[in-house]
């Protein structure tokens, strides 16, 4: 007696909504099967059989998979989550007799089955134990782009698409960062998505798609819609803003922003420093932290030397006296010897008053090389440049001593360069006189790059020549820990308990 074969499983693709955009696939899978399943609430109205209806027959096998909850609460003693997967078990199961008795089963899902769709479900429970085929689908975001009839993504700009059941602040963060966006789920939580494109300044560019491609679609500016009036299947949209016109609404006239890019590349930046730097019509900045950021169709970049700061700031501030939306590019943070003092001092001029001037933090030098070692700033610390380009040595060393009295941590930027040679010593010899020479020296190079090297050596052992401009200096106090762990690690860190007396 032969052994009987089981069945096939099937997700299929239905599209955002008109039969007519199912797949020749989708349609030729339904046509084969046996049984027929698909979801629904309560109410028994499925969207996806809706789309298919022309290809059921009455001899196909349907299996409604009914939800026993949807948005309202539930009784059942492992709450909404206890319900569902209680659900998606009985679920499998029952498709599952299908499929042991041979049966070919096709499990209609809306858009694509395996985004955001609930065939993925049965897929995950299913899938490994029955062959199983998916058949892709056209989802809503393609079809939402469609309908607006403008670009989504061009060249190299980034997609996010979002649940609009995140929480607001976790919107607006990711909203801000992104070039493009597609948020989901909406109908309860369009208040808190509407709330977040407000509050990441990307309101004025969002659109609104609600049922693409069914009766009662509806198009149009996400400003302008009542929220009493949104259903589950809508989608806010961000587009492309690559040769898209300032849309109506936003700001009028220009801005200057002053972004800090951290120590390094893109991994530093956060999510409104990448959304400023997205949004400029013009980059401004020293060009080795302008090589950072990526170049965008459209937007113009000012490259300069790192010794025309002023210079800089005003060139950024005329920009946006003509109207320009301008990011001046800084490294770490830009109000840590960086470029905000520069821009806000030439602001501070009567004729750049109505100029709007932005600082947006960043990673700082000091922190990212404290994270490398451990948590050397883990106390009270000072942070103090070497750098005499700006200030007399004399003071310098004066505030070297304060804070070596004080039993302060130091965090020492700037401290050498090709013209500069003499500071770390003249520094350590200094501090030598207040700290014990095996006072751990965190130096920290190119934190974040490419030629990243961060070791600590003891104060007495600190050698100037093996400091340049890209590195930055961690002195401990007498506080200050410096620990060897498994695998060969080396930890330092000040304990934020300061002995008394």
């Amino acid at each position: 007696m032969s052994e009987q074969k089981t069945g096939r499983l099937y997700g299929v693709g239905l599209g955002p909504g008109d039969p007519a955009l199912m797949t020749v696939r989708a349609v030729e899978i339904i046509a084969e099967a046996d049984v027929i399943a698909y979801h629904s609430a309560r109410h028994g109205r499925s969207i996806a059989r809706s789309i298919a209806a022309k290809h059921i027959r009455a001899d196909h096998v349907e299996e409604p998979l009914v939800y026993p909850v949807t948005t309202e609460t539930t009784d059942h003693p492992g709450g909404y989550r206890g319900a569902m997967e209680e659900f998606y078990a009985e679920a499998a199961a029952r498709l599952a007799a299908h499929l042991d008795a041979g049966r070919t089963v096709a499990v209609l899902a809306e858009g694509d089955p395996l985004f955001y769709g609930s065939y993925m479900h049965m897929h995950k429970r299913l899938a490994d134990r029955y062959p199983t085929e998916v058949i892709p689908g056209v989802t809503s975001v393609s079809a939402a782009a469609a309908r607006l009839g403008t670009p989504l993504v061009e060249g190299e700009e980034v997609l996010t698409i979002l649940p609009g059941t995140l929480p607001q602040e976790e919107l607006t963060a990711r909203l801000a960062a992104t070039d493009a966006a597609v948020v989901m789920k909406l109908g309860r939580t369009f208040p808190a998505v509407r709330g977040a494109f407000e509050a990441s300044g990307r309101l004025p560019e969002a659109r609104y798609v609600e049922r693409a491609t069914m009766a009662g679609e509806r198009v149009g500016d996400l400003a302008e819609v009542d929220p009493d009036s949104v259903p589950y299947f809508a989608v806010a949209v961000l587009p492309s803003r690559i040769g898209a016109p300032r849309p109506e609404g936003a700001p009028e006239g220009g801005e200057v922003a002053v972004v800090g890019t951290g120590p390094a590349g893109p991994l530093w930046l956060t999510p409104e420093t990448r959304g400023a730097l997205a949004a400029a019509d013009d980059l401004v900045g020293y060009t080795t932290y302008l090589d950072r950021v990526p170049v965008r169709p459209g937007q113009v970049r000012h490259g300069s030397d790192n010794k025309v700061e002023s210079e800089r700031a005003e060139f950024a501030l005329d920009l946006a006296r003509r109207g320009r939306r301008v990011a001046v590019v800084s490294g770490g943070d830009p109000g840590v010897f960086a470029m905000a003092t520069a821009v806000l001092e030439v602001a501070s001029q009567d004729e750049y008053a109505q100029v709007p001037v932005r600082v947006l933090p960043g990673v700082t030098a000091a922190n990212a090389a404290a994270a490398r070692a451990g948590a050397p700033l883990g106390h009270d610390y000072a942070t103090i440049s070497l750098s005499d380009r700006l200030k007399p040595w004399e003071v310098i060393a004066e505030r070297l001593r304060a804070a070596a009295t004080a039993d302060l941590v130091l965090a020492l930027y700037n401290p050498g360069s090709r013209s500069r040679t003499w500071q770390v010593g003249k520094a350590r010899d200094l501090l030598l006189e207040h700290r014990s020479p095996d006072t751990p020296v965190v130096l920290g190079r190119d934190v974040g790059g490419p030629a990243e090297n961060v070791r600590t050596v003891r104060l007495a052992d600190l050698d100037p020549a093996e400091v340049d401009m890209r590195t930055i200096l961690l002195v401990g106090s007498s506080q200050t820990r410096w620990v060897k762990r498994g695998a060969g690690q080396q930890i330092v860190w000040t304990p934020r308990r300061y002995p008394e007396g």
